[in-house]
């Protein structure tokens, strides 16, 4: 229970990635933290699951209700329809920034790092993605590779499904160790 005591919000809207929310969430209050489901609406939102819809997954707080200062880290769930619906909702770019500059751990799977291009965060930044979007985090100054994980400064990104024992564990790594100090991009 590494991370007894910590809060993390998972920032989702309906077509998330069904793994990519489900594991870390599972993973995360496996050690400890209390996670809380963060979406546009109340109610629930629903997953994709391969090639079609999967499971929907409650909805804990909205957007509009809570408040970075009241989580130690941020989860981005991936899957194409849920990060291309986020980024266009200024609440939750707005929301992403806030953990961003309080350096707060912030982790971004698959698609999810569309969010942090939307957001100002990928230049200069180490990071990878789903590939297709590689093209898009270096025309935003990122830094891409191709691995498993990568972290840089509390920034903990992963590029699909089969990433997740990787990037779950980064995750509690990093948000064991607290907040961290970023200059600006």
């Amino acid at each position: 229970m590494r991370i007894q005591g910590k809060r993390v919000a998972v920032l989702a809207t309906d077509g998330f990635e069904q793994s990519e929310l489900e594991v870390p969430v599972k993973h995360l209050r496996a050690e400890g933290a209390e996670v809380h489901v963060v979406s546009l609406k109340a109610g629930e939102i629903k997953g994709w699951a391969g090639k079609d819809w999967g499971r929907p997954v409650p909805v804990d707080k909205v957007l509009s209700e809570v408040d970075a200062e009241d989580y130690d880290a941020l989860v981005l769930p991936g899957g194409q329809i849920n990060p291309d619906l986020l980024r266009v909702e200024d609440a939750a770019i707005g929301f992403i920034k806030d953990f961003w500059s309080a350096g707060k751990v912030v982790g971004a799977i698959c698609h999810a790092p569309w969010l942090l291009v939307e957001a100002g965060i990928v230049k200069g930044r180490k990071v990878t993605s789903y590939g297709s979007i590689q093209t898009d985090v270096k025309n935003a100054g990122g830094l891409w590779e191709d691995s498993a994980v990568v972290t840089d400064k509390g920034l903990v990104t992963s590029r699909k499904p089969e990433d997740l024992p990787a990037f779950c564990a980064k995750l509690v790594e990093e948000i064991a160790e607290g907040t961290h100090q970023r200059a600006a991009a």
